[in-house]
């Protein structure tokens, strides 16, 4: 009965926690809006569900099933976030959890994957051009044979410094040959 107790205590505390910074994203993501977060059995919070319910602006609440994909996405990554924030994790994998955004979306993801990843350290699943462009590195598979597959890794800060080198000597050689006329 007392672990029951404090596990009670300690649930509830949280999900007050995790429902406030859950609105905060939420109106971030959204540009506005309201959540709720409402416990299916409030005598029994420990065996119990959570009901999701969301207002975007301009509308009326209603429940996360109601909404499109993008829009349950978003949500999902609204209330994934909030959990992280309240209780962070030294790193955290994430399989395909931006494939139903659009580009709009997809930028507001990426600024928010920007900012968690001062404290945490993400591994992501992605074939989202968008989120590919926040990483710091990029791990991938490529076939440059047919049947043949291999494996190819990019810590992009080394990549826009070879680009820029790159650049640099073109623009020499430019120089120079336009010099010679």
């Amino acid at each position: 009965a007392e672990i029951d107790e404090t596990a009670k205590e300690t649930f509830l505390a949280s999900f007050k926690q995790v429902a406030e910074a859950f609105d905060d994203l939420f109106k971030w993501l959204f540009d506005g809006g309201s959540t709720r977060l409402e416990m299916t059995d409030l005598e029994n919070p420990l065996d119990g569900g959570v009901e999701v319910i969301i207002q975007q602006p301009g509308r009326r609440f209603q429940n996360l099933m109601a909404l499109s994909g993008g829009e349950k996405a978003m949500t999902g990554l609204a209330l994934l976030f909030a959990m992280i924030r309240v209780k962070p994790t030294p790193f955290c994998f994430l399989d395909e959890i931006d494939a139903a955004l659009d580009a709009a979306n997809s930028r507001r993801f990426a600024e928010l994957l920007r900012d968690f990843a001062k404290s945490s350290q993400f591994v992501i699943i992605t074939h989202n051009p968008g989120t590919m462009e926040v990483a710091d590195r990029l791990h991938g598979v490529t076939m440059e044979q047919p049947g043949i597959s291999k494996l190819i890794s990019v810590k992009l800060s080394e990549a826009q410094r070879e680009a820029e080198r790159w650049a640099e000597a073109e623009a020499t050689v430019a120089a120079d040959s336009e010099a010679d006329k």
